[in-house]
């Protein structure tokens, strides 16, 4: 089998992957002000514009994904969705379309120029509005622990997803990701995650001591405790 054939193999494989959840609720909470028109860029199987739609049953979701089988999904959250290797091009219909904010949840860390998408994307907010980005910790706890362990080995999901090409932490993603889009100032960084309790979350400990360490070991300790960096930009021209 040609190197070629099994390349072409596995682009299949990946856009044939749906990824689905119960959507990014710590993302969508951070977004702010009035919005009307949202942008999912690699959207998966709608699972934020479900989440979005909850919260603001009148705001217009619009979606990109690499999978056909995730945007028969998705379209029953969005006005319409859209399948395309944003790598490439974003779809003609949105040439000259902004909207009010644009999501990239936990898709940037699978393309191979990440800097150059986000910078592109930002051309179609219109001023004042938001990028919401989230990529996971590379260096949470748990990650730490598998790493002393000399255990690397990728996985169909998760941090270590065969699909990511790259890793970020609490400290190098906005500074990363936000090089090339000078428009965009960055208005939160911070990580969701948790502190590792184990059998005192289970049996001993309150769910609001809990969330209260939890909270605080985010806040002063985001490079361990948090599973995902969680990024908000606004766009000032």
């Amino acid at each position: 089998m040609s190197k070629n054939t099994v390349a072409s193999k596995m682009e299949q494989s990946t856009r044939e992957r749906v990824y689905s959840n119960q959507g990014n609720m710590p993302l969508i909470t951070l977004l702010s002000g009035s919005y009307e028109r949202i942008l999912d860029i690699g959207c998966g199987a709608g699972d934020n514009a479900r989440l979005i739609k909850s919260i603001n049953s009148k705001c217009d979701l619009f979606g990109i994904t690499h999978s056909e089988s995730e945007a028969a999904f998705a379209q029953a959250h969005m006005a319409k969705c859209w399948v395309v290797d944003i790598e490439t091009k974003f779809p003609d219909d949105l040439a000259g379309q902004t909207f009010d904010a644009i999501i990239f949840s936990h898709v940037l860390e699978h393309l191979r120029d990440p800097v150059e998408v986000l910078n592109r994307a930002s051309k179609m907010l219109h001023v004042g509005g938001q990028i919401l980005i989230a990529v996971p910790n590379v260096l949470s706890w748990r990650m730490r622990l598998q790493f002393l362990r000399g255990d690397f080995q990728y996985q169909p999901a998760g941090v270590l997803d065969d699909t990511h090409l790259h890793f970020y932490t609490y400290r190098t993603a906005h500074q990363s990701l936000l090089a090339k889009s000078p428009d965009l100032k960055t208005l939160v960084n911070v990580v969701s995650g948790n502190v590792p309790l184990w059998w005192l979350r289970r049996h001993i400990f309150p769910r609001l001591w809990c969330e209260r360490i939890d909270k605080l070991g985010c806040q002063y300790w985001p490079n361990l405790f948090g599973d995902q960096v969680l990024i908000s930009a606004v766009k000032q021209y």
